[in-house]
């Protein structure tokens, strides 16, 4: 690799004393640096910025400040017609890292092939990176990775809430795109877990109010989004999350255990909507001999006995079941993917002590960025990258970013939305997620731009070696399938 770095000002400003060390971060900063990525047998080089760009206040003035790295390809000078896309993690409070350095960018994270971690930590190449076909940008939210605020007496609403934290990132990415002189570009977001809450609300903010049009949306494991359900409908829509979770440890019935995943699906799908729903909804009215068939129905697609599915009158909270599956196996499954094992205390209760799947994640993510942005990206620092930030209280009123991205996509016939879900993730579940998508589109008549894609993994279905690669190729043919032919009327 051969690596040139251009320092254009000094990240952090270190002023010492024999009573503290003062750890700020500059507004504005770069560090630049050349490499190169074999990617689909090509090799394809390219630009590394590291660097950080200001949030101003309403009289022009820094009041925090966010890390971001853009990697360009540098073999291509026609920007007008490479795709940019625009990558933020959820959280609320969580730093790009996980789709920076597990999925899209040219660097992964050293994991063995179904996502667990292996040292010693590192990075390796990527080989089906998106950065053949778009140029990728990951970016910080304030107080996640090394983005803070500058001004310590600006009010936190002012970033910490779904509607302020569209708003500041909305003038952030309007500057960045400006600068990059991206703004003939085809352009994207990506987001994934409240990320998707994010992009959702971003993409009908920078239309509306910065007079930006996108081209593509990706949700990576999607939220809520604001979209209407609650009680019965959601409940009822765990069901298929369950039966997916159960085959994987093999704790379904022969008759459906001896199924491919695919096979089985469709039939828990249409029980959860046909059935189950409308026994949920009559609630105290279901008749005892009509409550047992459902529950036994149920038992048989989710893999835990009748008993335990009557004793919560139908409607089994997913932390129950991450705790019961494999109880009799003193086991209990993870709630990001539920693939992942863990060990409880005691084998008793209704809830797990801890996220098996995210505890792993967590010790194979920080160390390899860390190692990534020093050594790597040549990015110098004494601040902690944070994964996961300080970013509360978070104002989670008046949420509608699903709806917005749906009037977005009506008023920009260019619009297209894609889904992407793990069927293993019972944090954002996927079947939630396809009832997203219907009701963004609550027409149908926008069904030729919208997509949804299931992956044999959790909620970052990317961690697993086989869905690595298929879910980035589904990215490429999304972005080919949403680029616009020259003079091609925006009309309907």
């Amino acid at each position: 690799m051969r690596k040139t770095l251009f320092l254009i000002t000094g990240l952090i400003v270190c002023h010492l004393s024999t009573a503290q060390v003062e750890r700020a971060l500059e507004p504005e900063s770069k560090v630049q640096t050349s490499h190169s990525v074999m990617i689909k047998g090509q090799t394809v080089p390219y630009t590394a910025t590291a660097g950080t760009q200001p949030v101003w206040d309403e009289d022009g003035k820094p009041m925090a400040s966010l890390f971001y790295t853009y990697y360009e390809r540098s073999d291509i000078s026609d920007k007008e017609s490479r795709p940019l896309v625009i990558s933020f993690n959820g959280g609320p409070g969580s730093a790009s890292i996980w789709m920076h350095l597990a999925y899209t960018g040219p660097k992964l994270l050293k994991i063995d092939d179904e996502g667990y971690p292996i040292q010693p930590y590192g990075v390796k190449d990527n080989p089906h990176s998106i950065l053949d076909v778009a140029d990728i940008v990951y970016v910080d939210p304030v107080n996640t990775g090394y983005s803070r605020i500058l001004n310590k007496e600006v009010d936190r609403s002012t970033f910490f809430g779904i509607n302020s934290d569209i708003r500041y990132l909305a003038d952030w990415v309007n500057t960045f795109v400006t600068r990059h002189n991206r703004w003939a570009s085809p352009k994207y977001l990506i987001g994934e877990s409240y990320g998707t809450t994010r992009v959702a609300g971003l993409v009908s903010q920078l239309q509306n109010s910065h007079w930006m049009y996108f081209n593509g949306v990706i949700l990576v494991s999607p939220t809520d989004m604001g979209i209407e359900r609650g009680g019965p409908v959601k409940m009822a829509n765990y069901l298929p999350y369950f039966t997916a979770t159960a085959w994987y440890h093999k704790q379904l019935p022969q008759a459906l255990q001896s199924k491919d995943l695919d096979d089985i699906l469709p039939e828990a799908e249409e029980f959860a909507i046909n059935e189950l729903l409308p026994a949920m909804v009559k609630g105290g009215y279901l008749s005892d001999t009509e409550r047992d068939a459902i529950a036994e129905k149920m038992s048989y697609y989710s893999g835990i006995s009748k008993q335990a599915i009557l004793d919560h009158n139908l409607m089994v909270p997913t932390r129950f079941f991450w705790k019961e599956l494999l109880r009799d196996e003193g086991l209990t499954v993870g709630r990001l993917d539920s693939r992942y094992r863990g060990i409880d205390r005691q084998n008793a209760g209704t809830a797990y002590d801890f996220d098996p799947a995210l505890t792993s994640w967590n010790h194979a993510f920080a160390p390899a960025f860390n190692i990534y942005a020093k050594n790597v990206l040549g990015f110098e620092t004494d601040l902690t990258y944070n994964l996961f930030g300080p970013v509360h209280p978070w104002d989670r009123s008046n949420e509608t970013t699903g709806y917005d991205l749906g009037t977005a996509m009506r008023q920009n016939p260019y619009l297209h939305v894609m889904i992407q879900s793990g069927y293993f993730d019972g944090g954002t579940d996927y079947f939630n997620a396809k009832y997203s998508l219907r009701h963004i589109d609550p027409t149908g008549r926008m069904s030729d731009r919208t997509s949804f894609k299931g992956y044999r993994s959790g909620h970052m279905m990317y961690l697993r070696a086989e869905d690595l690669e298929t879910s980035n190729q589904d990215i490429r043919d999304f972005i080919e399938k949403s680029k616009v032919m020259p003079d091609q009327p925006a009309k309907y």
